[in-house]
């Protein structure tokens, strides 16, 4: 299932760009209220992301902004971000022209801005977890989180890890 997405400028939203479906609008409206956003501090407002919403819009793609914004909250140079997400450079450029990532670009991009939420959880700040997921780290055998979590396989064992850390079973 493809969902095609149209941009409409609207007088009433200050040039905002508000996202449709064909069949009818949902939440996204302006750059700080993204999906990265929401996956690493929370629900803000009346942005919220259930799943089903998730599911679309990963199904269309999301937006380069979105990988922009998870570069900023990282804070990883784009050009050891994008390889961690299998990007090559070439088609990081194509994505940018074109505006929006693939499916499963999309997919990568979630899955990291999840585990930097999580990490900022159990760490308390997003220095903290920023320093945790890019170090190397003894739970996982001396990997780095953010190049472990490259696959499904990989991101679930970074989480358990985090469970693991908040409840003192560190091992």
């Amino acid at each position: 299932m493809s969902v095609t997405l149209t941009k409409q400028l609207s007088k009433k939203s200050s040039g905002a760009v508000v996202a449709h479906r064909k069949s009818g609008p949902w939440g996204v409206k302006n750059r700080c209220d993204g999906v990265v956003s929401y996956c690493v501090h929370g629900p803000t407002g009346k942005i919220t992301f259930p799943p089903s919403k998730l599911v679309e819009m990963l199904q269309a793609g999301l937006p380069v902004r979105e990988l922009n914004d998870l570069q900023a909250t990282l804070a990883v140079p784009m050009e050891k971000l994008v390889p961690l997400l299998g990007i090559s450079k070439a088609t990081f450029h194509r994505r940018k022209l074109a505006g929006r990532l693939d499916q499963a670009e999309s997919d990568r991009v979630l899955r990291f801005a999840r585990l930097m939420g999580r990490a900022i959880e159990v760490m308390e700040t997003q220095a903290n977890a920023r320093q945790w997921l890019t170090a190397p780290q003894f739970g996982l055998g001396g990997a780095v989180p953010l190049k472990y979590a490259e696959t499904e396989v990989g991101a679930r064992e970074v989480e358990d890890l985090l469970g693991r850390i908040e409840y003192g079973v560190y091992s």
